[in-house]
């Protein structure tokens, strides 16, 4: 044999020994990028689910038990084990098989991915989405927790041109009529803290049109708005404040607006579960509007 063939025999077995391992290689990057994504799609439902269990804390962790594995068997399984290391935390953990295809040429049918995820539930200390009517502290359905309950709420004067009305904003001075009814139709779009707010003056849900339609509006969808809570009051010259001390959530039923009198709205105070950012304090003032989030 001559030495030219012995080397094209030689090239033509490494050619075949060099195409095994880019095919190798390739199968190994094809099923390493499924199990990749395969593992994202776990995470995502442990961290749905610990967030669906979340909100019905810290009162019914029973309930939480059930809205994590719902939300997991819905969204593909895989949900091990529920826990609660605090009355406001739940903390979930799951695991998939992650089926190979290329890798069985290398004997690994599968592998297994695996998923943690904890959040908690806390009372607001910042809220997006706030309407602009000012609920009383002292209000004796809120004081009472009496959820659910056909209540009203007052739009009368509290101080010199004061009518409940609040500059969600931040501002000082009026709001433009037709803002305060897109705030009640969907919120203020911004963070809101707790702290002095100046009152909105005058009572414009009288003679504006726009404000009494949004009223309307959310009624017929029976949906739920955020209200700021205030405890105290203040006028420092031509500003009234109001002390806003937490939120709490009110579905509108009806309203009655006829002069700068006897204005209410009609509703029931409920519990929500609401965007924001949740408090750290030990004791926050609870007025059942909570927010949830995933933490470490």
């Amino acid at each position: 044999m001559s030495s030219r063939r012995r080397d094209r025999g030689q090239a033509a077995v490494v050619t075949v020994l060099f195409l095994m391992v880019l095919l190798g290689m390739a199968a190994a990057v094809l099923d390493v990028g499924s199990w990749y994504r395969e593992d994202r799609e776990l995470q995502a439902t442990m961290d749905a689910s610990a967030l669906a269990a979340a909100q019905a804390l810290p009162d019914d962790p029973g309930e939480a038990n059930t809205l994590a594995t719902d939300y997991a068997t819905k969204n593909g399984g895989g949900l091990d084990t529920v826990e609660f290391p605090a009355s406001d935390t739940v903390k979930v953990t799951g695991s998939r098989p992650a089926p190979g295809f290329f890798s069985k040429i290398f004997g690994i049918d599968a592998v297994t991915v695996n998923g943690t995820a904890t959040a908690r539930s806390g009372v607001l200390a910042n809220a997006k989405w706030a309407a602009p009517i000012a609920v009383d502290e002292q209000h004796p359905y809120l004081q009472g927790k009496r959820w659910g309950e056909a209540t009203e709420l007052e739009l009368d004067t509290v101080g010199p041109g004061a009518y409940r009305l609040i500059n969600i904003d931040g501002s000082h001075g009026g709001t433009n009529p037709g803002t305060l009814g897109d705030w009640i139709r969907s919120g203020f779009e911004g963070y809101m803290p707790l702290g002095w707010y100046y009152s909105d003056p005058g009572a414009k849900y009288n003679t504006n049109p726009n404000f009494k339609s949004a009223l309307d509006e959310v009624a017929l969808e029976g949906k739920e708005l955020l209200f700021p809570v205030y405890r105290s009051t203040r006028e420092q010259g031509a500003g009234f404040e109001y002390e806003i001390v937490g939120w709490v959530g009110f579905v509108v039923t009806g309203h009655v607006i006829q002069g700068s009198k006897n204005n209410k709205i009609f509703g029931h105070f409920t519990k929500v579960i609401w965007e924001g950012i949740f408090s750290e304090e030990a004791s926050p003032d609870d007025f059942g509007a909570r927010a949830v989030s995933l933490v470490e």
